[in-house]
């Protein structure tokens, strides 16, 4: 199974933004982390942006809204703010992610993380921003 949702990118307002869409599509978080949260060693994040939001999960009725801020503000462009993220199991999500990106900009190899699973990230020959994720239940 496949599911395809969509993922917002803000500037340091995500978590207004999303208390903001929680409020009125009578929604609730699932999943809220910060930079913060991170291990140290996972990546880079500057002493400002640690309170910035990671990842924040909305669910209301049967629709699902993800979105954090940039650690880098100097790369987000109001308008392309967003990705398709599709979230699979690791093999159909490596298979999709490889697809995607013939032809297209690899950003984040698809890739354990320590989060569990893989993820990776990349822009298809079409100029599409994707997001390939899979959960860290081992497959049978």
């Amino acid at each position: 199974m496949m599911k395809l949702n969509t993922y917002l990118t803000f500037n340091g307002n995500c978590e207004e933004a999303m208390n903001f869409y929680k409020e009125i599509l009578n929604g609730e978080f699932t999943t809220f982390m910060r930079f913060g949260e991170a291990p140290p060693n996972a990546f880079p994040v500057a002493d400002e942006h640690k309170d910035l939001v990671m990842h924040c999960t909305l669910e209301f009725g049967e629709a699902t809204l993800m979105a954090s801020d940039t650690n880098q503000p100097e790369h987000l462009v109001t308008g392309s703010n967003y990705h398709l993220s599709i979230g699979t199991d690791v093999t159909k999500g490596e298979a999709a992610f490889n697809a995607l990106s013939e032809g297209g900009q690899i950003l984040m190899p698809y890739a354990d993380v320590f989060w569990g699973g893989k993820f990776g990230m990349l822009v298809d020959k079409y100029g599409i921003q994707w997001m390939v994720s899979s959960d860290h239940k081992p497959e049978d």
